[in-house]
């Protein structure tokens, strides 16, 4: 255990080793999903990027190892897990390009003009439909507070400019209720692309874009397939989470 730090972490590679991360042992733990999120962030140079709830910095780092020329702010309420994203900024060389901020979504910080994008994934589980995780760390990443879905993408809205995208990750069981609570904001040009386990099997994930102060048709992408019947990457999945490549 690093010095410090009141509970046991391990050092954990991403983006076929481009990426270190140190999180906790026990607790919220970032993997594909955080990559997948990154992958899907469609920036260009010098664009500033907001990541709410951004855990130990795992999305905005693998974010930064695809486009080091954007500037990316974390948003993080649980003050162990923003200490460890700082530490993991500096760890990965990304001081100066990549700031976390501690703060309540509820009542974010004043971020000034607002961000090009902003790219999150939500806590996944309605209060009452799981069995409470052990630990207050996985709690408070995983189970919805004060602030439920529709909150949630609420906030997210505005912090963003005008016509800047919106990227979520979520459970692909949970699209509905992205889609409802997308419905009632002024966010359009929404895209969906679901992502299947194993070809055959029913999504788990999808990736959901919209931008703000737009009106084009919802988008329903092609999806990618993330392993192969034997439980191989698919080439596809292999150049997003192994070789860092975009995922829209």
């Amino acid at each position: 255990m690093p010095v410090g730090e009141s509970f046991p972490t391990s050092l954990d590679r991403f983006l076929g080793g481009r990426v270190a991360i140190r999180q906790p042992v026990d607790g919220f733990r970032a993997g594909g999903d955080a990559m997948l999120l990154a992958a899907a962030v469609a920036a260009k140079a010098g664009e500033s990027v907001l990541d709410l709830g951004c855990g130990v910095g795992t999305a905005g780092l693998c974010l930064l190892a695809r486009l080091p020329e954007v500037r990316v702010v974390g948003l993080e309420l649980q003050p162990e897990l923003a200490a460890l994203a700082r530490a993991n900024v500096l760890d990965n060389g990304a001081e100066g390009k990549f700031a976390v901020v501690e703060g309540d979504l509820a009542a974010p910080p004043d971020f000034g003009r607002g961000f090009d994008h902003v790219m999150t994934n939500p806590p996944w589980w309605v209060p009452g439909t799981t069995r409470a995780p052990r630990t207050d760390i996985k709690a408070v990443a995983h189970v919805e507070g004060e602030i439920d879905l529709s909150a949630w993408l609420k906030a997210a809205l505005k912090l963003l400019k005008g016509k800047g995208r919106l990227t979520v990750i979520h459970r692909a069981d949970r699209l509905g209720d992205l889609l409802a609570a997308i419905d009632g904001l002024d966010l359009g040009a929404v895209r969906v692309l679901p992502l299947w386990p194993k070809p055959g099997r029913a999504a788990i994930r999808v990736v959901v874009t919209a931008r703000k102060g737009m009106r084009s048709p919802l988008e329903l992408l092609p999806g990618l397939i993330l392993h192969h019947a034997d439980g191989r990457y698919t080439a596809a999945a292999d150049a997003v989470l192994r070789e860092a490549g975009a995922l829209l």
